[in-house]
């Protein structure tokens, strides 16, 4: 009998073991959801004589312009929000309504993100007797329509801020609870990664208490972190670490710092803030200051009346003078009017003598100076080089000697994203070159535009274009236009067109074309109008646009693009 009774007890705490991992699972899971890639634009936006409708890739109309509005939340889809004076429906490529079964079904915009969709891709918002709620594209309810207010949540594609009974919620487009609908504001905290952007963020939440509003935090997990007891709260977005979370917050205008929930600094100082350089805390009390470190650990006393930081040290400074400590805590002997800067590279720093204006120089590890002249700036670039300048502010690149390897010269300089390429630009001669990481110029242009594409760089003005590889390469334009059937060429000042075996399909008689876009349509200039061929090199509609302040217009069949408020588009045949 005994035997047995162990036996019961162990099947039982096995299946409470087993619900509840279950339990996680599911509630882990429902927390998951994917945002929709869209790999092609298949349809568009068309606006004729103010009204809107719908074309395909081909330029082809499939919903009659005739509408208020138009909104296309999916390119890739054919569902059609349609705009008229009181009413709103959806239709599908064949013009037939679909979503009948809802009423005021409206795409959900995406806020403060960066992208050219402008709504979530793969759910809608219906409305009903006054409240909202969500269903896919197939119809599919994914919410009742319990919601007195449903949109997008800033900075979180797939998250959706929801409002029920003057309180506010998150959910996610599966319809799952992310933060419960229990709080007066809810913000997304701002974290962001270049690898996650805004994925780790979480949410900074507020309820109503007779004293005010009072702050707390929710991972973005949906764990609660910091209950809602700070007058303000906010998270330290400069400490990157997705694993812990760090919050200055106060309390009856005291600050402090926790991580995790757990108080490192307690809430008793008048201000705190971060150095990202030297990943310390300045703290200040009673108009004291001083340093702690990222665990809370005091380095610095609070005996000094102020503190500056300048690269990697920390100047601190009383009635007797200035006192260097270095990020560690421990005293530096030397020049309070010098400071260091770490570059990215470890065999090189940038020293800056404040002692009769700030003059920049290069040293090594061991502090050893490398240039014999000082600068009035220096940045790290990259190798061994330098962006500096001297007496007349202009900018150029010098090596960790000083031997000038890009001429100072320049109003700005700066290294083009994802590259070792330079762009330098001549702001009263409208000139901009392009160096290569050899520090050779590699395209020269006047008014030049610079296009950063995934696999190749394109400067170009409207009358010129010049191809480059990321490395800094010539191209041509069959290596980087590989797919497309006719290529651009320009001879005697005039432009037209050839296939792969160089002959020439289209005549050179136009002032200005662009190459083929994907969708097999090319810009072309004539009489200072612009028109469009197709992949035949036949006009679809002849030059007829005043497009001025198009450099490079892009088309659909005779449809020309039209690109307006926060970067959405339409096309339209209006001369």
């Amino acid at each position: 009998m005994k035997k047995k009774c162990i036996i019961g007890i162990i099947i039982i705490v096995i299946a409470i073991i087993t619900a509840f991992v279950v339990y996680n699972i599911i509630k882990e899971n429902g927390r998951n959801y994917e945002i929709e890639k869209v790999d092609n634009y298949n349809y568009f936006v068309v606006m004729q004589n103010n009204l809107y409708g719908v074309i395909d890739k081909t330029g082809n109309t499939i919903i009659s312009p005739k509408y208020q509005e138009v909104k296309i939340p999916n390119p890739e889809k054919a569902v059609f929000v349609c705009y008229e004076e009181n009413n709103t429906k959806v239709l599908n490529e064949k013009n037939e309504e679909i979503l009948t079964n809802y009423t005021n079904v409206e795409p959900i915009g995406l806020k403060n993100i960066a992208s050219d969709l402008m709504y979530e891709k793969s759910v809608l918002r219906y409305a009903k007797d006054g409240k909202y709620g969500l269903i896919d594209f197939e119809g599919k309810e994914i919410t009742k329509p319990i919601y007195d207010e449903l949109e997008g949540l800033p900075y979180k594609e797939g998250e959706l801020l929801v409002k029920q009974n003057e309180k506010y919620g998150v959910i996610n487009i599966k319809g799952n609870n992310l933060v419960d609908i229990e709080y007066e504001t809810i913000t997304v905290d701002g974290y962001f990664t270049n690898e996650n952007q805004y994925k780790n963020a979480g949410y900074i939440v507020s309820i109503k208490t007779e004293e005010g509003y009072r702050y707390g935090y929710i991972k973005n997990d949906g764990k609660e972190i910091a209950k809602p007891q700070y007058n303000e709260l906010s998270r330290i977005t400069g400490i990157k670490d997705d694993e812990n979370i760090y919050l200055l917050g106060s309390k009856n205008g005291q600050y402090g710092i926790s991580k995790n929930g757990e108080d490192i600094i307690q809430n008793a100082y008048q201000s705190i803030r971060y150095d990202e350089v030297n990943n310390v805390f300045v703290i200040e009390k009673s108009k004291k200051y001083g340093i702690a470190n990222i665990e809370g650990k005091e380095l610095v006393p609070l005996n000094y009346n102020q503190i500056d930081i300048t690269g990697m040290y920390i100047y601190a400074q009383n009635d007797q003078g200035i006192t260097v400590y270095d990020s560690q805590g421990t005293q530096v002997n030397m020049n309070a009017n010098i400071a260091i800067l770490n570059t990215s590279n470890e065999n090189y720093k940038i020293k800056i003598d404040n002692e009769n204006g700030s003059k920049y120089s290069i040293i090594d590890k061991d502090g050893k100076e490398l240039t014999k002249e000082t600068y009035n700036y220096i940045e790290y670039l990259y190798d061994n080089y330098f962006i500096a300048s001297k007496d007349t502010g202009k900018l150029g690149v010098i090596d960790e000697k000083g031997n000038i390897k890009v001429e100072l010269k320049y109003s700005s300089l700066q290294e083009i994203q994802g590259t070792k390429l330079l762009q330098a630009t001549i702001s009263e001669e409208k000139k901009t070159e392009v160096y290569s990481s050899t520090m050779e110029v590699v395209a020269s242009m006047q008014n030049a535009v610079i296009e950063n594409n995934e696999e190749y760089i394109k400067v170009y003005n409207g009358s010129e274009t010049i191809l480059l590889s990321k490395e800094g390469n010539v191209l041509e334009n069959t290596q980087v236009y590989s797919n497309n059937k006719l290529f651009a060429q320009k001879k005697d000042d005039k432009w037209g067109f050839v296939d792969k075996s160089s002959n020439v399909i289209v005549d050179y008689k136009y002032e200005a074309v662009t190459e083929f876009n994907q969708y097999g349509f090319a810009a072309v200039k004539l009489n200072g109008k612009w028109g469009a061929i197709n992949e035949q090199g036949q006009e679809v509609v002849e030059p007829k646009y005043d497009l001025a302040n198009e450099i490079e217009p892009f088309f659909i069949g005779k449809y020309y693009r039209v690109t307006y408020g926060y970067g959405e588009f339409y096309f339209t045949d209006k001369v």
